[in-house]
């Protein structure tokens, strides 16, 4: 009986179904140095970007900069433009023969005839 049990036990095992073996999926592998190359270019090209982008802001900053100088400088230009307007008016105000004569008797001054001399024109 023992022999009939093996025999059936073999014959069991016959009859599973065999399975076959699952495909292993490919795996394509690049090469490494491809791989470290397009790193490097790809790391080179972003620290370009912020190499220009920080130059872009430098030369935006400066240029901010000069522009707020430039208009100091023309506010400045025009108030003294107005004091130089204010002081030629002063001035011909101050220059007319009424003020003259008036300055001049306040410091004593007369008209003398017999001092005054003529120098012929030339």
């Amino acid at each position: 009986m023992a022999a009939v049990r093996v025999r059936q036990h073999q014959h069991q095992q016959v009859q599973q179904p065999i399975t076959p073996p699952s495909p292993q999926p490919t795996i394509i592998r690049r090469k490494k140095t491809n791989q470290k190359f397009e790193k490097t270019m790809l790391l080179a090209l972003v620290g370009i970007i912020v190499v220009l982008a920080v130059v872009v802001l430098n030369k935006q900053a400066a240029i901010q900069t000069t522009s707020m100088d430039i208009q100091k400088i023309e506010a400045e230009a025009g108030e003294i433009a107005k004091k130089n307007v204010d002081l030629t008016v002063r001035v011909s105000e101050l220059s007319t023969y009424e003020n003259i004569w008036k300055k001049a008797e306040e410091l004593g001054l007369t008209q003398n005839e017999k001092n005054v001399k003529v120098v012929p024109g030339e």
